[in-house]
């Protein structure tokens, strides 16, 4: 749930009882504070692993966010996350055929960036990382243009300001500072949008996340930093990254933080659209964590049995966000058979359109590198440009 904000609470004068058992409290062993902030974090939840509504104390402030939510509104979130998942399983099998030279999937993490990114409006802007496919989806970037840059035939396909998607980020992290600093510019200009800005486990122990969120908090930015912990940075598992859960990081900085179930479509969506408005209303960042799962490989580079326990495997696969929303709609009779099926049907016609267009994709020119390095061009950049001609040529003379 919630933590408050520090900047939020009333100072309270303490009387000297209590700061001296302040500071007996501060003088506890290193383990047993340790043992208190490893107490088991709240989550919240809408939807059951067997696709059942939830009711409690945990989502209360949540789901009216979801209130207005249609039996069609959740055919259409079922639809974002099949297909999501057949355009990621399709360019997994193209990396493996060599079409890619490389492919990070997002595998097991659907409903995190299905339900985030419908909750955006169309005026917010997103700074992704490199695996937020999803995401891309919910903003209409066309699938086959999130491959380019994989193919090594541009450096990302698409237009940033025509559906207010940025272009992947490789470098961890540092999309963190970029989102931070364009909703302090948002701010300042007096709109009412708001910025997310999407990372990883492991990415929230770089520098620059860390300093993102400092300056976030202090020109109380509308960002929302949305962590997809999927439980490994590559091959480090969380416990070995951080000694308190995730999102109770947001505290020291002073805005509040929440833990949500990644794998439940509904209260990521909840959730989000929730810290989009404390932004909208000039309150500032949030962290939402999404504790959700890897399920493959952290890029088809990666080799998890290395690392993972197959049993742990087994059981997030039990908590498939597919197939809990499956359940629901089975349950509730908002979806039939027929339904499901011209769905695959659909999946399948976006998986051969992927591997035509991939396998058509024109060489880029060789000299375009230099291209766009400079707004008015640079000696240097002359220079190695006519070093790599020299030497492309000398391949022609048989050199």
């Amino acid at each position: 749930m919630t933590v408050e904000s520090t900047a939020a609470r009333k100072p309270r004068r303490s009387s000297g009882t209590k700061r001296a058992a302040g500071a007996a409290s501060a003088a506890k062993p290193a383990a047993a504070t340790a043992q208190t902030q490893d107490a088991e974090p709240q989550l919240v939840q809408l939807l059951t692993p067997e696709g059942n509504r939830v009711e409690s104390a945990e989502n209360a402030e949540f789901a009216p966010f979801v209130a207005d939510i249609t039996t069609e509104d959740l055919r259409g979130l079922y639809r974002d996350m099949v297909l999501t998942r057949r355009f990621d399983g399709e360019a997994t099998a193209l990396q493996r055929q060599g079409e890619l030279g490389l492919w990070a999937s997002l595998l097991g993490q659907e409903a995190a960036q299905i339900g985030s990114g419908r909750a955006l409006r169309g005026d917010d802007y997103v700074f992704p990382t490199y695996r937020e496919h999803g995401v891309a989806w919910c903003r209409g970037v066309d699938p086959t243009n999130l491959l380019g840059m994989f193919r090594g035939v541009n450096h990302g396909g698409w237009d940033p300001n025509t559906n207010n998607f940025h272009l992947y980020t490789i470098v961890i992290g540092s999309q963190t500072l970029h989102a931070t600093g364009y909703a302090m510019g948002v701010a300042k200009d007096g709109a009412d949008s708001a910025v997310i800005a999407y990372f990883g486990d492991g990415a929230s122990s770089q520098g620059d996340v860390m300093e993102a969120f400092n300056f976030s908090a202090v020109y109380n930015s509308p960002v929302v930093f949305f962590c997809q912990n999927n439980q490994w940075a590559i091959s480090e598992p969380t416990e070995r990254q951080m000694r308190v859960p995730l999102y109770q990081r947001a505290q020291g900085f002073g805005f509040p933080g929440v833990r949500v179930d990644g794998n439940d479509v509904l209260a990521c969506l909840a959730v989000t659209r929730w810290a989009l408005e404390r932004a909208r209303r000039g309150e500032g960042p949030t962290l939402v964590e999404a504790f959700t799962y890897r399920m493959g490989a952290h890029t088809t580079s990666d080799d998890p049995t290395k690392y993972r326990r197959d049993e742990e495997t087994v059981a997030w696969e039990a908590k498939d966000p597919i197939l809990r929303l499956k359940a629901h709609l089975l349950a509730t009779g908002g979806a039939d058979e027929a339904f499901f099926e011209e769905l695959e049907a659909e999946s399948e016609t976006l998986g051969k359109r992927v591997r035509e267009v991939v396998r058509a994709m024109p060489d880029p020119d060789t000299m375009a590198i230099f291209e766009n390095v400079y707004a008015d061009g640079h000696a240097l950049v002359d220079e190695e440009r006519a070093q790599f001609a020299a030497y492309l040529a000398s391949f022609e003379e048989g050199h």
